[in-house]
């Protein structure tokens, strides 16, 4: 069981709107604005969770990554997505103050944990981090292996090595971080396009898209079994 820590969130997090979940509640509709998703997974595949906290418009396709990966596996899958009402960025809230309750009920009762981000940058890129080192390591062996670059370092920003991170909030108190540069967001959609009809829509994923979760799922300890892409119907 992780120690127990205080992850109350103190003063606003840098350019962010809200300071943390409720503040964001309390100033925009679900339902309208934002869209929660929370899946527990069956039995023992409950005991990994896939959270995209910025999906939807926020950072694409983190949701549909992350969805897709906990289906594959049955995993439990949390999503909070912007749905394009205004300005998305404002439902940006960073991951060290990101404390849904029903989040938090995933990733406190699962072992292990994979949270999804999207970062900036052309070039095709991912940065591993989070507080799993071991697992972090494997995930960035097997992206490599696939052909994906992924970061010799991680700028602090993006390191995901703080306690009260979610992606580091499951029982071991320990988790893997993924920040996917846009660059790389791009190659999971034909065209490149990462509008909200595209993401949402499977027959406009690539090849890369498929090959990219199954990369992470098969380091994940205990290694699930990981399904190819769908034959094309």
């Amino acid at each position: 069981m992780a120690p127990a820590r205080d992850c109350t969130p103190a003063g606003s997090a840098g350019r962010d709107r809200y300071v943390d979940f409720a503040d964001l509640a309390a100033h925009e509709r679900e339902g309208t604005d934002y869209r929660v998703t929370a899946r527990r997974g069956v039995g023992e595949e409950a005991r990994v969770v896939q959270l995209a906290i910025h999906g939807g418009g926020i950072e694409p396709p983190t949701t549909q990554l992350a969805d897709y990966s906990a289906r594959m596996t049955g995993s439990s899958f949390y999503s909070l997505e912007g749905l394009g009402n205004g300005d998305e960025r404002d439902l940006h809230v960073t991951a060290t103050h990101f404390d849904d309750p029903r989040a938090l009920a995933l990733a406190e009762t699962a072992r292990y944990s994979v949270s999804w981000h999207g970062a900036a940058g052309v070039e095709p890129l991912t940065y591993v981090g989070g507080l799993d080192i071991h697992a972090a390591r494997r995930v960035a062996a097997a992206l490599r292996t696939r052909g994906f670059a992924v970061a010799a370092r991680n700028p602090g920003a993006l390191a995901g090595v703080q306690p009260c991170n979610i992606a580091n909030r499951d029982q071991r108190g320990e988790g893997v971080q993924l920040e996917i540069s846009e660059g790389q967001r791009r190659k999971f959609l034909k065209d490149g396009d990462l509008g909200r009809d595209r993401i949402n829509d499977p027959r406009f994923r690539t090849p890369a898209f498929y090959a990219y979760s199954a990369a992470v799922l098969s380091a994940l300890a205990p290694a699930p079994a990981v399904p190819g892409p769908p034959a094309a119907g």
